[in-house]
């Protein structure tokens, strides 16, 4: 939930900065976030804007990347992750809510 988080916020700014020349859009890519969480739980201390991709090329001529459209799907994407790891959590303790009752 922390990476979706993360993920929200970097849309948020692009779609802030959607105007300003010279920005470049920054991501993450939640496979590689997936991965460095993996890590941390094992014990390796990555740092986390390690995993924070900043756009390289321009599609504007003032030099700006981010591209509205796709910053507006990348924020659809974000939420449906972030409810769909928000229900699997309430789950996951609801069900240990249970046992410790005894299922009852």
């Amino acid at each position: 939930m922390k990476q979706a988080s993360l993920r929200h916020s970097l849309v948020s700014q692009n779609m802030a900065n959607v105007n300003t020349p010279g920005y470049k859009r920054r991501d993450i890519d939640f496979g590689i976030a997936l991965e460095t969480a993996e890590g941390k739980l094992k014990g390796n201390r990555l740092h986390p804007d390690s995993e924070i991709k900043v756009s390289t090329g321009s599609i504007r001529r003032d030099g700006n990347s981010v591209d509205l459209e796709s910053e507006v799907a990348a924020m659809a994407e974000t939420e449906f992750r972030y409810r769909l790891m928000t229900d699997m959590t309430t789950r996951y303790f609801s069900g240990l809510r249970n046992v410790i009752r005894g299922g009852q």
